[in-house]
């Protein structure tokens, strides 16, 4: 079945660039660009995943989305041709499967180049049929610099060997951007200009990709900003902000640490008075120790607000506003990432121990959470405040946790 959009009939060298594209950017470009100068392609092809077999579990824009944010990216370049030849096929799309149909839109003699990243040769071993993919076409592995090139040649030159096969290394200027990072960018409402082509950043915006619908994260902005105080807002900006970096480090949801983020002070401004009428209405409970100091509340009837105000249904975010000031114990990641977040944003005012919990959060979250427990409730006994019992849990919970991991 030929590929009637392509125009490869009398190309002697194709270059080949399969991926998600979810969405594509510049960093696609670069590495497409500098296999077509060093191999000196006459086309790139570039192919949009179907259903790929070793993405099963992610949930990847629309088909369509995917393909015309493509075409827009390449248009510019006369080199650049995007193909279907994966998006129209039923089921699983399997890398040899669109190698065979595409040989058969271009010269019998045309020799056609794969471009990979460096770190999945090992994984071509579990491709389908990888002994004809090998056979059938050459391989191109991508590196950026810095990446262990003695041991990445090694292993080519023992699988061409062993094989027969042509794969070729090919150092490409360092880019460090990915599909996932501007996807958590959209998400947090973060700038994504030249991390993607002008075209592609208007479709995205034009079509709300990548948004979640639960909850927009700018509505929830604008109307923070209208009810806490400045200094208060800031906070609360750096906050989400910190969170979503604590979220990236450890490898957790950025869009549910964002939001937590923006939503963990939302009662804090209201006064003493309109805090016990909401919890009244709220039917939250003012135990003796909040009674006394009713600022504790603010989190417990964030909690509250998240869900009657701002429309949110995800109990981790819910729990995670809920508990960022006491604490308690068994917390969620997400739980911990805000509780930390909250107390190391670039804003706080220097003291005792933040440079410590600085360090210990980008390290290991319960050594983190033991140490500021304990510079807290130290804290706030020497102010001869009372100490909630969800913090002495916590802190017990964590010298436990953190003792018997030693």
């Amino acid at each position: 079945m030929k590929d009637n959009i392509l125009n490869i009939e009398n190309c002697k060298k194709i270059a080949v660039m399969g991926g998600t594209f979810d969405p594509i950017h510049y960093g696609h470009l670069a590495v497409a660009e500098a296999v077509r100068d060093e191999f000196e392609t006459d086309r790139v092809i570039f192919i949009p995943a179907g259903k790929p077999p070793h993405k099963k579990n992610i949930n990847l824009a629309n088909n369509e989305h995917r393909y015309i944010m493509s075409v827009l990216a390449i248009s510019s370049n006369p080199y650049f041709d995007v193909s279907r030849i994966e998006l129209d096929r039923d089921g699983i799309t399997y890398t040899v499967d669109t190698i065979t149909e595409l040989k058969q839109c271009c010269d019998k003699d045309a020799e056609i180049f794969f471009i990979i990243g460096a770190d999945a040769i090992n994984e071509i071993f579990s491709w389908k049929d990888f002994r004809r993919l090998l056979g059938i076409c050459s391989f191109v592995a991508v590196t950026r610099p810095g990446y262990k090139k003695t041991k990445l040649r090694k292993m080519i030159s023992e699988i061409n060997e062993k094989f027969d096969s042509k794969i070729y290394p090919l150092e490409v200027p360092a880019l460090a951007i990915s599909s996932s990072q501007i996807r958590d960018k959209i998400k947090t409402n973060s700038s994504i200009k030249y991390l993607v082509p002008d075209d592609v950043e208007a479709y995205i915006k034009k079509y709300s990709l990548y948004k979640y619908d639960e909850a927009n994260t700018e509505q929830i902005s604008c109307k923070l900003k209208k009810i806490l105080t400045r200094n208060r807002f800031i906070h609360t900006q750096g906050v989400a902000k910190e969170a979503v970096r604590l979220a990236r480090h450890y490898n957790s949801d950025t869009y549910k640490a964002y939001t937590a983020g923006l939503l963990h002070d939302c009662a804090k401004d209201y006064s003493a008075e309109e805090k016990r009428r909401l919890c009244a209405s709220y039917k939250i409970k003012i135990d003796d120790i909040i009674e006394k100091q009713i600022d504790l509340v603010h989190s417990f009837l964030g909690a509250a607000l998240c869900k009657k105000e701002y429309g949110i249904k995800d109990k981790d975010i819910i729990n995670a506003v809920k508990y960022h000031t006491t604490g308690r114990a068994d917390m969620s990641e997400l739980e911990k990432i805000i509780y930390l977040a909250d107390c190391i944003e670039p804003n706080r005012k220097q003291h005792d121990g933040l440079e410590k919990t600085r360090h210990l959060a980008y390290t290991d979250l319960n050594l983190a959470m033991k140490y500021n427990l304990e510079l807290t409730i130290k804290h706030n006994e020497n102010k001869g405040r009372m100490i909630h019992p969800l913090s002495i849990e916590a802190l017990n919970y964590f010298k436990n946790l953190t003792e018997e991991d030693n």
